[in-house]
C-alpha cells in the first residue's frame, strides 16, 4: 500500500461472517419463508416496490405474486445477485432477528479488528451483495455487539455490482476520497479484480487457507498491516 490507509471497504460474506452462516443458517431461511412472507406482506411499500423491480428486471412483466415467488426462488437457487432478491430476503431476516429465532456470526478476529481500526481514524464501510439492512443485522445481532456504530455507511448493488470497476469508482466518489487510500477487503477475487482496476488497494482475506492470488493476501483481519 503506497498510499495511508484513510478508508477501508469491508466484504461481510467470506472476509468477516463464515460462509457457513450465510449458506447454513440464512439462505435456507429466506427460501423456506419466501412464498409465505410475499402473500404477508405484499402491499408493505419495500416488498411492493421490490416485487415491482423483479418484473421489470424481467423486461416489464406485471408479475402475479406465485410468479414473482418462483422466479426469486430461482435466482435465488442461481445465486443471482438480484437487488429485489436481495431486498426480500434482507425483510425476511429482520423479522427472524427480532423473533431470536437467529443470531449473526463473525469470525473471532473481526470484532476486536473493527474497533482497532475505527478508533485509528480509519473510516470503515461495506459494500456487500446483500441489501444494507441485511448487512446491518449481521454486525448488530451477535455476541459482540452492535457493531454498526462502527460504520459510516453501507453499500449494496444498488449502486452497481461488485464486479464493475464503476461500482468501485461510484463508492470513491460518495466517499470524497481517491480511490488509491480507499482498502477494498474481500474473499473473492474477481471482485477485488473490479476494485483494483477502479484504483483501490486491495487485500483478499483467505479463511479458508493460502491462495494464489495477484492481490496482497493475509488469512485474516487481524494479520493486516495498514502502515501507520
Amino acid at each position: 500500500m503506497n498510499e495511508p490507509v484513510r478508508a477501508i471497504l469491508i466484504e461481510l460474506e467470506g472476509a468477516a461472517v463464515p460462509m457457513a452462516f450465510v449458506t447454513g443458517t440464512l439462505m435456507p431461511l429466506a427460501q423456506a419463508r419466501l412464498g409465505a412472507f410475499i402473500a404477508e406482506h405484499a402491499s408493505d411499500p419495500d416488498v411492493e416496490d421490490a416485487l415491482e423491480e423483479t418484473g421489470r428486471l424481467l423486461g416489464g412483466f406485471d408479475l402475479k405474486l406465485e410468479e414473482a415467488e418462483a422466479l426469486l426462488l430461482r435466482w435465488m437457487k442461481q445465486n443471482r445477485k438480484a437487488t429485489p432478491l436481495k431486498t426480500i430476503q434482507g425483510l425476511i431476516w429482520r423479522e427472524s432477528y427480532a423473533a431470536g429465532a437467529i443470531k449473526s456470526e463473525l469470525y473471532p478476529d473481526v470484532a476486536e479488528s473493527l474497533g482497532s481500526w475505527a478508533a485509528s481514524g480509519r473510516r470503515l464501510f461495506v459494500y456487500s451483495s446483500n441489501s444494507r439492512l441485511a448487512q446491518q443485522l449481521m454486525l448488530g445481532h451477535g455476541a459482540w455487539g452492535d457493531l454498526t456504530r462502527l460504520f459510516e455507511d453501507f453499500f449494496d448493488t444498488s449502486i452497481g455490482q461488485k464486479i464493475e470497476p464503476a461500482s468501485y469508482r461510484a463508492i470513491c466518489e460518495r466517499l470524497d476520497l481517491p480511490s488509491e487510500t480507499v482498502l477494498a477487503l474481500s474473499g473473492d477475487g474477481e471482485e477485488l479484480d473490479a476494485a483494483q482496476s477502479a484504483g483501490l488497494a486491495t487485500t483478499l482475506i483467505a479463511r479458508e487457507g493460502p491462495a494464489d492470488s495477484r492481490h496482497t493476501v493475509c488469512p485474516d483481519f487481524a494479520s493486516l498491516n495498514l502502515g501507520s
